[in-house]
C-alpha cells in the first residue's frame, strides 16, 4: 500500500482535499458554541486551504488555512490537538508529504517535506506530471468561421488580425483537447496548395486540406432540401422584407427561403442565443458552411465549437440555428474572441506576419551578427516569429480585446520578459546547459548522471528550486485538466469559455522564475566529487523543466528552440 502511494503523482487538488478533510473532521468535532450556525460552521472545503505561490510566502509556508477559517470552525480559532495531529499525519494518494504545521497570526501554516517531494517528482515518473491526470473521450469539431469562403476562399491578404486570432485559438484548442484524449477535427477543409494554407503553415498550423476542385454541391442541395422541409420554415412572412439584428429591415428578393431562427432556439430550449435572431434568409455561403459541417460530422456524434470573432458572433449564431433547423442535433457552443486593435495602423494578417518576421530577423542580427544566415537561422527565425505572434494573440483571455504595437520602429526584443521570444530563449538555455554537461562528460570532467534513487534531494535548498517544482512541475497536469472542462457541459448558454490564455501565461511566468534562478545559481560547478550530488539533483530538476517546456509548447504547436 505504501509503495502505491509513493508512485502516485503528487497533486495540489488532492492535497487541498485531504487537508480540508483533516481540518473539518466529523461534525462532532465542531465546538458546541458554534453549532447551529449553518454554513459558517462548515465552509466550502475548497476555501479551507490555499496554496501559496509567491516567493515571499513560500519562505514560510506552502499551504495556509486563514485565521478567518479557523475562527469559523473552532472556538476562538484554537485548533484542537486531535485536528493538528490529523493534519501532521496526513497521507494518501497524490497527497504532498507534510513536514510541519503551526498556528501563527495569519492562520494555520503548513510546510511540505520538500526533499521527499523533490524525490517523488524527479526520481519517479516525471512524465506523469506532464499530461492530464484524467483521460477524456469524445469527438470535438472546431469550426473556424473566418476560414469559410464568403465568395472566395480567404487569403492572407483578406484575413484580418481578429480572424487570425480565431484561427490560432482553434489550433491551440485542438492541441489542448487532443492532449485530454478527445478526437479533434477541423472545419472547413481548405484548398490544397492555396495561399492561405501556405500562410498557416508558416505559422506552424497544419490545417486539413481538400483537393482544390472538390465540389460539395450534392451536400449543399441536401441542406437546401432539408431547410425547405424544416418545421421552422417561414411560410407567411411579409414579402419583400427581412428582419435583421436590432429589428431593422432590409429589402429582400421575392421567393427567398426564410427560416425563423428564434423559434428554433426557443422551442428547442437552447439558452444564450441573441434574442434579436429572427427570420433569416438562407444565403448561399451559409449553405456552403452547413454542407462542410455536415460532411465533417457525418460519421460520429460530436461537440461542435464555433470559433469566431465578436464581430461575426451574430452571423455564426444564425448559422448554428440554421444547421439546427436542417436537422443537425449535435451539441454546439461558441468560442468568441475579442477584437484585435492596432492603434495608428491597419494591417492584414499577411502584413502583420511580414512585419514581425522582419523585426525578428533584425533583432537577431543585432544580437548575433553575421552568423544569422543559412537554413538553420531561417528555421529559428520562423519559429521565433510564430512564437511571437501566438503569444501576442493568445496570452489574453479570448473574450477580451488585444492591443498590438505594430509600429515599425518598435520591434521584437530578443531579451527581457517579452512573451514568446523570452519563453523560447529560456527553453534554448536549458538545451545549451545540457549540451555543456555532455561535453563535460566527454572530457572526463563529470560522471554520467546516476539513478535518482542514489541521490540525496535534500541538497536542493535554494528557494528558486522549490518554487519551480511547486508552482510549475506539480501543478501543470491540473492546468491541462482545465482545458476540457467546458466540453460536454450541458446548459450554461451558447458560449463556451475555455481558459486558453493559461498556457501562455504559465510559460511566461515559468521563464521569469527559471531565468531568475539560472542567473543566480551556477548549475555546472567545479568537477569535485563532494559537489556532484547537488549538481546532479539540479540537473534532474532542470531536465524535468526542459520536458515541461516541450510539453507546454506542444499545446501551442511550437517546436523547442535548441540553440540561440
Amino acid at each position: 500500500m505504501e509503495e502505491t502511494e509513493e508512485l502516485s503523482p503528487l497533486r495540489v487538488a488532492s492535497t487541498v482535499q485531504a487537508l480540508s478533510s483533516a481540518l473539518r473532521g466529523n461534525r462532532e468535532h465542531a465546538p458546541a458554541a458554534n453549532r447551529g450556525k449553518g454554513d459558517r460552521v462548515f465552509p466550502d472545503p475548497e476555501k479551507l486551504w490555499f496554496k501559496e505561490s509567491s516567493a515571499k510566502n513560500l519562505r514560510n509556508r506552502d499551504f495556509l488555512s486563514p485565521t478567518t477559517v479557523l475562527n469559523t470552525l473552532y472556538a476562538d480559532g484554537q485548533v484542537p490537538p486531535a485536528v493538528m495531529s490529523r493534519v501532521l499525519s496526513l497521507r494518501g494518494s497524490g497527497v504532498l508529504p507534510v513536514a510541519g504545521a503551526e498556528v501563527m497570526g495569519e492562520g494555520l501554516r503548513l510546510r511540505v517535506d520538500r526533499a521527499t517531494a523533490f524525490k517523488a517528482v524527479l526520481a519517479g515518473q516525471t512524465a506523469d506530471y506532464l499530461k492530464p491526470s484524467s483521460h477524456k473521450e469524445g469527438c470535438v469539431l472546431l469550426n473556424c468561421a473566418a476560414l469559410h469562403p464568403k465568395i472566395n476562399t480567404p487569403t492572407p491578404e483578406t484575413l484580418t488580425l481578429g480572424q487570425l486570432r480565431t484561427v490560432l485559438l482553434a489550433d491551440h484548442m485542438g492541441a489542448l483537447l487532443r492532449r485530454q484524449g478527445f478526437s479533434v477535427f477541423y472545419c472547413p477543409k481548405l484548398p490544397k496548395d492555396s495561399n492561405i494554407i501556405a500562410f498557416l503553415r508558416a505559422l506552424g498550423i497544419d490545417w486539413p486540406t481538400a483537393p482544390a476542385d472538390l465540389s460539395n454541391e450534392e451536400q449543399e442541395e441536401q441542406i437546401l432540401k432539408a431547410l425547405e422541409n424544416s418545421l421552422y420554415r417561414e411560410e407567411g412572412a411579409e414579402k419583400g422584407r427581412k428582419t435583421c439584428r436590432g429589428g431593422e429591415e432590409e429589402e429582400e428578393n421575392d421567393g427567398a427561403l426564410r427560416i425563423n431562427l428564434k423559434r428554433v432556439f426557443q422551442e428547442e430550449g437552447l439558452l444564450g442565443y441573441d434574442p434579436s435572431l429572427g427570420t433569416c434568409i438562407v444565403q448561399r455561403d451559409s449553405v456552403s458552411q452547413l454542407a462542410q459541417l455536415d460532411l465533417c460530422t457525418a460519421d460520429s456524434t460530436v461537440t461542435v465549437l464555433h470559433v469566431t470573432s465578436c464581430q461575426d458572433e451574430f452571423r455564426q449564431q444564425q448559422t448554428a440555428m440554421l444547421w439546427r433547423a436542417s436537422g443537425a442535433a449535435h451539441a454546439q457552443k461558441h468560442v468568441v474572441c475579442g477584437p484585435v486593435k492596432t492603434p495608428g495602423s491597419h494591417l492584414t494578417a499577411a502584413q502583420y506576419l511580414q512585419l514581425r518576421r522582419g523585426q525578428m530577423k533584425e533583432a537577431s542580427e543585432m544580437k548575433y551578427g553575421d552568423q544569422v544566415e543559412g537554413q538553420t537561422w531561417d528555421d529559428i527565425i520562423k519559429v521565433m516569429t510564430s512564437a511571437t505572434v501566438r503569444f501576442e494573440l493568445l496570452s489574453t483571455v479570448h473574450t477580451s480585446p488585444v492591443t498590438l504595437d505594430v509600429q515599425r520602429e518598435g520591434g521584437v526584443s530578443t531579451k527581457g520578459p517579452r512573451g514568446g521570444v523570452f519563453v523560447m530563449y529560456n527553453c534554448a538555455r536549458l538545451h545549451t546547459l545540457f549540451d555543456s554537461y555532455e561535453r563535460g562528460v566527454e572530457k572526463g570532467l563529470y560522471p554520467e548522471i546516476p539513478e535518482g534513487s542514489q541521490l540525496d534531494f535534500s541538497a536542493l535548498k535554494e528557494e528558486g528550486e522549490w518554487l519551480l517544482l511547486f508552482n510549475y512541475l506539480i501543478p501543470f497536469s491540473e492546468l491541462l485538466d482545465q482545458s476540457g472542462q467546458a466540453i460536454g457541459c450541458e446548459g450554461g448558454g451558447a458560449r463556451a469559455n475555455i481558459k486558453t490564455e493559461q498556457i501562455c501565461k504559465f510559460l511566461v511566468s515559468l521563464s521569469k522564475d527559471f531565468s531568475s534562478y539560472y542567473n543566480r545559481v551556477h548549475v555546472l560547478g567545479e568537477p569535485l566529487p563532494h559537489l556532484f550530488n547537488q549538481m546532479f539533483c539540479r540537473l534532474y530538476l532542470l531536465r524535468a523543466l526542459r520536458e515541461l517546456y516541450h510539453s507546454a509548447l506542444e499545446t501551442l504547436n511550437l517546436p523547442p528552440i535548441r540553440q540561440l
